[in-house]
């Protein structure tokens, strides 16, 4: 990690041109002159950048049994991932190397950081309890796919199982709600020293063990445990929530930035926001700066040209066969020496129909900042717009489901919308004098509304998210409609 702190754009030099070489002889390396690359300019100019549905054909290809499309290793493993609000499944290839190199590397150095910066840790005198997704791995002719957490339980090396309080049949249970008692009996004698796990089903399975022992806090059922690792959504709306279940000073939070693409980030400094950049785990990075964004048809930049508290939409190369590919995920640098990074959203997931760019990151720190004046505790939330109509002005409708309510609904409305106005100047454009937009709506959504949600769209456990902010009212009105 040093190294690639000191040299990271010699590093990832390295790994572009190490990649190029390898997939050479591949049908993508022979449709684009790899051979002829000798720089990042010549990759950029002759390789386009492309999303899921322009590669769609070769990976259904390479999942019927043809080979070296896409990779020169045969590609068996795919992620399989339906997005967040894309129906239509994706399937992400896996390769071996990507596996190794990049998904079990960032295991071991996430592990690593933890303990250089905490050395007194006794992560090793007890288990962890790792909360995977509930899919199952399905084992055809010519090629598998699962869960991104299914197939690295299934490929993962042995000396993993004995830290795990898991067995790997509870671990790879299909149906959430069965695999939820299920682990909650298998753990709660255990000493369970580390948690990890996407945040809104941890803080499911954790209610569900004080259900069970009728204990006031975690640190009740699991006296010695230490660090929470999560990732896969933001952690702010959850983390009062956790700190109310582990009433614990020491205790850590350690972030990750994982997804079936690849592992990209870890948190390696104690009580940070921030993660630092891997830069050698077989992915190339680049960049498009959100004001400039036009989709595959955007230019994209190297590491070395980014800059330090702008929105970019991240594109990766990688050693699973990934050539170019928008990932759709959008991050910020806080820091150059060494990269670090926030996420700030999806390139999808905005509200911009009136002109008012209000991305994730706004809306969770308003969010934040509004629990904070009132007292507040939000579980789940979704935004839309109301569009105009006629005479009528526009406006944004949340429906949020509190764990705590605040104690003067209006109010939280007044601070959530002063809080967005701070930190979005366009949306504070569009709401000055009401000039485009009313001030917010907001609806208060019943108990596990959104775990009813997302259970009637087979999507419990594992990487399945609620959508934050959508540009259509589909989500919003079905929702209204069950609350």
């Amino acid at each position: 990690m040093d190294l690639f702190i000191k040299y990271p754009h010699e590093v990832q030099q390295e790994v572009l041109l190490n990649l190029i070489e390898r997939a050479q002889n591949t049908f993508m390396g022979k449709t684009y002159h790899f051979s002829e690359i000798t720089d990042y300019h010549s990759f950029a100019a002759r390789v386009p950048i492309k999303k899921y549905e322009d590669i769609e054909p070769l990976i259904t290809r390479t999942r019927k049994g043809e080979q070296n499309l896409f990779w020169p290793t045969p590609v068996q493993w795919f992620a399989k991932s339906s997005g967040t609000t894309n129906a239509k499944s994706k399937f992400v290839p896996v390769s071996q190397e990507s596996l190794d190199d990049c998904h079990f590397n960032a295991g071991k150095d996430m592990l690593g950081l933890y303990y250089y910066k905490n050395e007194n840790a006794e992560l090793f005198s007890g288990k962890g309890l790792i909360l995977g997704g509930s899919s199952e791995v399905y084992k055809g002719s010519q090629s598998n796919f699962g869960d991104l957490s299914a197939i690295i339980i299934e490929n993962m090396p042995f000396w993993v199982d004995y830290g795990s309080a898991l067995s790997q049949e509870t671990a790879l249970m299909p149906d959430w709600e069965t695999k939820l008692d299920a682990i909650v009996f298998e753990t709660i004698k255990e000493n369970i020293t580390s948690l990890s796990g996407v945040p809104s089903w941890m803080l499911v399975l954790l209610q569900r063990v004080l259900e069970v022992t009728g204990k006031k806090n975690i640190l009740e059922v699991w006296p010695n445990l230490e660090v929470y690792f999560h990732g896969g959504v933001n952690f702010n709306p959850y983390r009062e929530q956790f700190h109310k279940l582990i009433p614990k000073k020491t205790f850590k939070y350690f972030e990750v930035y994982n997804a079936s693409e690849g592992f990209f980030a870890i948190q390696d400094r104690n009580h940070s926001y921030d993660l630092l950049l891997m830069l050698d785990y077989g992915i190339y990075y680049e960049f498009i700066p959100m004001d400039k964004y036009k989709g595959t048809a955007s230019k994209a930049i190297p590491l070395n040209a980014v800059k330090r508290h702008k929105n970019y939409a991240m594109v990766i190369t990688t050693n699973g066969g990934l050539w170019r590919y928008l990932i759709g995920d959008t991050v910020k640098f806080t820091c150059l020496k060494p990269y670090r990074i926030r996420i700030t959203g999806r390139t999808k997931h905005f509200i911009n129909v009136f002109g008012e760019e209000l991305i994730i990151e706004n809306a969770e720190e308003g969010l934040k900042h509004a629990c904070q004046q009132s007292g507040a505790a939000v579980l789940e939330y979704t935004v839309a717009p109301i569009f105009m109509k006629e005479a009528k002005k526009g406006a944004h409708e949340w429906l949020i489901e509190f764990s705590t309510l605040p104690k003067d609904l209006a109010y939280f409305t007044e601070v959530l919308d002063n809080a967005l106005k701070s930190l979005n100047s366009d949306y504070e454009a569009k709401r000055y004098i009401n000039i485009t937009l009313n001030k917010p709506k907001i609806n208060v959504a019943r108990k596990n509304l959104f775990y009813d949600w997302l259970k009637s769209q087979n999507k419990l456990g594992g990487q399945h998210k609620v959508p934050r902010l959508c540009n259509t009212r589909k989500l919003m009105d079905e929702l209204i409609k069950i609350n």
